[in-house]
């Protein structure tokens, strides 16, 4: 089994070094619950592309996963093409990594919120 690995959100893309930068590689992938389609690759790139693909998802906020398997697979898939079924349960993990991550985020933002008031 390929090891996963979670990235924070805060890495910062300065710190690789040179040859990361080169090998480095981002695919983006879209789930819309309320189509109820499969996910949908939205983006994808290497080097400084990959770069600037994840600084806007750093920009807006959407958490990283480093998974080099599954990237192998997401990179052969065109920009807007669905998920195949035969990726679906590997999607699914990183789909349910990142919803966690979100309602952490959200029940931080309001014990913040309930501090300021108090």
């Amino acid at each position: 089994m390929a090891k996963k690995k979670k990235i924070n959100l805060k890495r910062n893309i300065d710190d690789l070094d040179l040859e990361s930068k080169k090998s480095l590689r981002a695919i983006a992938v879209k789930y819309d619950v309320e189509k109820g389609t499969a996910p949908k690759i939205i983006a994808t790139g290497k080097g400084r592309i990959a770069e600037k693909i994840l600084e806007v998802a750093e920009e807006h906020r959407i958490p990283f996963y480093e998974d080099q398997t599954l990237s192998d697979l997401l990179e052969k898939l065109e920009i807007d093409d669905e998920i195949p079924p035969e990726l679906y349960t590997l999607v699914a993990e990183v789909l349910a990594f990142v919803y966690q991550l979100d309602k952490l985020a959200k029940k931080r933002q309001l014990v913040k919120k309930r501090q300021k008031k108090n």
